[in-house]
């Protein structure tokens, strides 16, 4: 009888080996780091599936014998076969000079984010502005000093600090909402450039875990989980620019890592009157794998900054020879700021099928900015300056389930998520005041409480060659606001909820070709002092889109993706920071065409394009007078990428930004621009020496550009014209680095 069994058992082991089974699969790098987005191909099948973030993969349909094919962005392509079905198979990518050969196109809604792998890959960035331009279509300026926030620019949005797109690291939100300076205020310089270790970005409002300010797009940072090795390096430039940065290995096992990362960095800028700016960045991240199939992450983050600035520059002010470019009619501006976050991540596997991750995060940050934007057009004695301060706290929580099935030929996940953000801040003031000691006059003084709860669910369905991503998202605000400039203690209190759905369709023809349709609908908030005044009523303004697109390989040296898309922007109320008043807009409409180009000339040379032209208006106003001031028509970059096997790095890169209406009537127009930017190295053993130059054709260009209305000293009156902050000129710097 035994022996009839262990026969009838051998004999259904053999014919389930024969019909093939299913394959669990491990893959890491050299130190042992899970990889994702490891496209994993059955030869014999043409079967393929993709590693998760934990780096496990499972295939169906294997048997002894069966050939895998590997490859990932930035790693060798890797051939194995399998020798036993039944035990997980541990696989090892390698580096290697990145190689558009190994590039498939992603079966997912994001696809488009393997081109900022590429191009981390082959120009790793080295300060905060280069790291948001690695995103394609997204421009930057900076106007004061090198401490405030970036003004961002995208698909026909002047997005000033973040409005209308959502920035995240490491899944902390970057977004402040209801800031002092504006709605959407991300300020990205706690995170220091080489420890990131991917940009994952997606345009318009269709991702159902992209919340708030995410309409014209989200970008979101991730960190290195573990160094392959500490280094150290020094910069220095022209304006003394000087940088330190160390990050230091601390722990590299199997199953867990720990660095550290530091970061001093000083610059007086090319102005007559120096920046005096200094930022100082600390970063540890710890990384377990825990008992029960689970991962915990730890993150801290210290950053403080401070700076002067010679503000905006009035064009006449240059024209009639009163000061040049780089002087200033007040060099008084400046600020400085910190911030403290803490955040915990703790992945946890139920079961084959179904994960759980969560998330905690806990911020403190400070703000003071003193800005002069008119000059002496309200106070013709003391000066117009004005300071903008708060002190906040932020507090978030989330956790989402997600289910993989399979029905028949029908596979999918369903995910259901649920969160809070509660952001409270105390003393958020506008002030009049004088060489920034004397406070003149306050104009808004306050304590600010806002919590967004929401929740959605996210669904996946893949059949053949269809995606089908359906998705739901709601949104619940509170607001309150206690204006401690009212003798009458009241605290105003306002709520609203939003639903937004969204709806995608992806084709993949084949594993080179994919077509495209993404719809959905997104919001941004507005300021709690717009929401307390208007009772809550229509203060989260909705944003419709459509894109459709393809992303195309059309051979094996060339990535192609192109879309076609509209946006639709409801009725809205903006709280100015500046001038700490309510001031309506109305609807809005932008459509447009993005193209970009990927193609590797050679193994060690990549070059890459992007060309984004859009049309913008108003919807209320008269036809002439409906252009939407600041907003971008045409933008393009395109560069060249040296990573060559021998040691030798570099590249050239342009960026270009077409003239564009300052105002509703295009009467004043902010001046275009084409800049270019060169960097070049050597990497010997474990030293890299290199230089990087900006502005190479020392091109005179306008960084930030506004229709301000300014009344100068001995001036009668106001006058509304272009007000700008120079943008760099020839800048060289030079940069040594030591690995260990």
């Amino acid at each position: 009888m035994k022996t009839l069994l262990f026969l009838l058992s051998q004999s259904i082991f053999f014919a389930c080996a024969a019909q093939g089974q299913e394959l669990v699969g491990k893959v890491t790098n050299h130190d042992i780091v899970p990889i994702e987005d490891v496209v994993v191909y059955h030869t014999s099948s043409n079967a393929h599936t993709h590693s998760n973030n934990s780096g496990v993969f499972r295939i169906k349909q294997l048997s002894k014998g069966d050939t895998l094919i590997l490859n990932r962005v930035g790693f060798e392509e890797l051939y194995v076969v399998v020798n036993n079905v039944l035990d997980t198979l541990r696989v090892t990518l390698y580096a290697s000079v990145s190689d558009m050969n190994e590039v498939v196109i992603l079966e997912s809604i994001d696809a488009l984010k393997l081109k900022t792998r590429i191009d981390l890959k082959t120009t790793p960035v080295n300060n905060s502005q280069e790291i948001l331009r690695k995103v394609p279509g997204l421009l930057i300026g900076q106007h004061a000093g090198g401490g405030k926030a970036e003004q961002l620019f995208m698909r026909g949005f002047d997005l000033d600090h973040g409005t209308d797109i959502n920035l995240t690291a490491d899944g902390l939100p970057v977004n402040m909402v209801s800031h002092a300076h504006g709605q959407g205020y991300a300020d990205l310089h706690f995170l220091i450039p080489e420890t990131v270790d991917k940009i994952d970005f997606g345009k318009g409002p269709y991702y159902a875990d992209q919340g708030n300010f995410a309409t014209a797009g989200h970008v979101a940072f991730k960190t290195k989980e573990q160094l392959s090795q500490s280094l150290i390096k020094l910069d220095a430039g022209q304006f003394n620019s000087k940088r330190i940065l160390g990050m230091f290995n601390l722990l590299s096992a199997e199953n867990k890592s720990a660095y550290v990362a530091a970061e001093i960095n000083t610059n007086d800028g090319p102005f007559e009157s120096p920046q005096n700016f200094k930022r100082i960045n600390l970063f540890a991240k710890y990384t377990t794998n825990t008992l029960g199939n689970g991962k915990l992450s730890a993150l801290f983050s210290h950053f403080t900054s401070a700076w002067d600035a010679s503000g905006q520059v009035p064009q006449r002010a240059v024209d009639s020879g009163l000061i040049s470019r780089f002087g200033a009619i007040d060099n008084r501006e400046g600020g400085n700021t910190l911030r403290t976050n803490f955040k915990l991540d703790y992945t946890k596997k139920i079961n084959e099928n179904t994960i759980v991750k969560s998330e905690i995060y806990y911020s403190i940050y400070n703000f003071e900015l003193f800005s002069n934007f008119t000059f002496f057009l309200h106070d013709s004695v003391n000066g117009d300056q004005i300071k903008q301060k708060e002190n906040r706290t932020i507090f978030g929580v989330k956790s989402e389930l997600k289910n993989y099935f399979t029905l028949g030929k029908i596979k999918g996940s369903v995910s259901l998520a649920a969160g809070i953000r509660s952001d409270a801040t105390w003393d958020s003031e506008l002030s009049h005041t004088a060489n920034r000691q004397i406070v003149l006059n306050r104009i808004q003084l306050g304590d600010i409480n806002e919590a967004n709860y929401f929740t959605y669910i996210n669904s996946e369905i893949n059949k053949g060659k269809w995606l089908l991503n359906l998705a739901l998202r709601l949104d619940y605000f509170e607001n309150s606001y206690n204006n401690k400039l009212d003798t009458n203690y009241a605290a105003l209190n306002a709520k609203a909820s939003i639903a937004s759905p969204k709806f995608n369709v992806v084709y993949n023809y084949s594993k080179f070709l994919q077509l495209y349709l993404k719809t959905g609908r997104g919001f941004h908030s507005n300021d709690t002092r717009v929401v307390v005044q208007t009772r809550g009523k229509e203060i989260l303004p909705s944003a419709t889109g459509a894109d459709m697109g393809f992303i195309w390989k059309p051979n094996k040296n060339m990535i192609v993706n192109a879309a076609s898309w509209f946006l639709f922007m409801e009725q809205e109320f903006v709280y100015v920071g500046d001038e700490g008043i309510v001031e309506p807009s109305g609807s809005t409409q932008r459509y447009g065409i993005d193209v970009g180009v990927q193609f590797q000339i050679a193994d060690w040379l990549i070059l890459n394009a992007d060309v984004n032209q859009c049309v913008a208006r108003t919807l209320q106003d008269e036809r002439g007078n409906d252009y939407i001031p600041l907003a971008p028509d045409l933008t393009a970059t395109c560069g060249i990428s040296v990573l060559h096997p021998k040691g030798f790095f570099g590249g050239v890169r342009a960026r270009y930004m077409n003239n564009r209406p300052a105002n509703s009537d295009y009467s004043i127009v902010a001046q275009g621009y084409t800049i270019l930017d060169l960097n070049a190295g050597y990497r010997f053993k474990n030293i890299d020496l290199s230089f990087s130059v900006e502005n190479v054709l020392n091109t005179e260009w306008n960084e930030t550009q506004f229709a301000t209305t300014s009344r100068l000293k001995g001036e009668e009156k106001g006058l509304e014209e272009i007000h700008f902050t120079p943008g760099s000129p020839f800048f060289f710097k030079a940069s040594l680095g030591y690995k260990f």
